[in-house]
Order: structure tokens, then C-alpha cells, then sequence
């Protein structure tokens, strides 16, 4: 049973992580050489959609494993509401981690106040 409740939110954990490189890591890859400022749009593109490939790959499973509809224990709004949190949960870290000069002030511990809040509205009955 427990499992029922963990493993949709791991599966959207890592579907994230990917999701996050997909859309900035071409970001990072440039600062660190491996990309140039010449490398056409379209092989970044490319690069991204694979990553993107893989998100899907977790991202799918994950709501479908979790939705009440298919034996799961979420529904649909509940399952959104802890996609967008594990999504803001990642980037935090992926941006902390991996970008010198971005850094957490007063007003994004505010915001992630509220998505706590819409998490705990959300589940109420």
C-alpha cells in the first residue's frame, strides 16, 4: 500500500530531473564548453527532445501508475499539484547546484510556502 503512494511521486522525481536538464542543461553545457554559442538551435533542439524522451518515459508511468482511475491513490488534480511541486523542487536544486549567482531570497521561500499550501488544499476533502 505504501508503495501505491511513493512510487507515482519517485517516478515523477525523476522524470523531473530529466525534464530540468532537457530544458536548462544546454544552458550549462554551453557555460562549460561542451556546447558553443555557434552550435545551430536545431542540435540543442534535438539534444533536449532525447531528454525529453526519456521524462516521458517516467512521466507517463507515473500518472497513470498513480491515477485513481487506474488503481492508484491520486487524482488528477492531486497528481498536478505534486508534479509542479517535485518541478519547482528539482529546479531549486538544479539552479543552486549548477548555476553560480542564481541564490534563494525571501520572496521564493514565500512562493514555496503557497505551493505547500495548494498541496495541503489540495488534498483536503
Amino acid at each position: 500500500m505504501f508503495t501505491q503512494y511513493l512510487y507515482p511521486v519517485l517516478l515523477l522525481i525523476v522524470a523531473n530531473i530529466f525534464m530540468t536538464f532537457a530544458w536548462y542543461g544546454h544552458i550549462k553545457l554551453q557555460q562549460v564548453g561542451v556546447l558553443s554559442d555557434n552550435t545551430p538551435l536545431y542540435i540543442v533542439i534535438l539534444i533536449s527532445w532525447g531528454l525529453a524522451l526519456v521524462e516521458y518515459c517516467f512521466q507517463v508511468p507515473a500518472n497513470r501508475m498513480g491515477f485513481v482511475g487506474n488503481g492508484g491513490v491520486y487524482t488528477l488534480m492531486q497528481l498536478k499539484i505534486i508534479q509542479e511541486v517535485v518541478t519547482l523542487v528539482v529546479f531549486v536544486l538544479f539552479t543552486t547546484l549548477l548555476f553560480k549567482g542564481e541564490s534563494l531570497q525571501w520572496n521564493h521561500f514565500v512562493a514555496f510556502g503557497l505551493l505547500i499550501a495548494a498541496v495541503y488544499f489540495c488534498f483536503l476533502k
